[in-house]
């Protein structure tokens, strides 16, 4: 019917440095992660109608893959000159249709896609 979450993961006991990266950073909004769940770390996030879920998890190379979130936003400039002031590095990726887009790696190896509807 829909995609209801996604989940990325971080190494274990980054929780903290990841908070400030999704939350305090990008501005996305945390919400209450089930009782049942709370034991095996990580934190859920919010983002438009769906759920952005932060696991833990150990021995993953997150640098070597191409798999990724892509966050339509608004302001891809004003992004990108953030993000570069926190020290984040800017992949440019060819054109698609419609959009102006970049990748970055968060500060665990995960890749993100930021594009903005032109």
């Amino acid at each position: 019917m829909r995609l209801a979450h996604v989940q990325i993961t971080i190494p274990r006991g980054c929780e903290e440095a990841a908070r400030a990266f999704y939350c305090n950073l990008l501005g996305l909004q945390e919400i209450a992660k089930p009782a049942s769940l709370a034991g095996r770390g990580g934190f859920w996030l919010v983002v438009g109608d769906l759920q952005l879920h932060i696991g833990a998890e150990d021995g993953v190379d997150r640098w070597a893959t191409k798999a990724h979130l892509a966050y339509e936003v608004t302001g891809l400039d004003e992004w990108r000159r953030v993000l570069e002031a926190e020290g984040v590095t800017i992949e440019e990726q060819p054109p698609i249709p419609n959009y102006r887009r970049f990748l970055f790696r968060d500060p665990f190896g995960n890749r993100v896609e930021f594009l903005e509807s032109i």
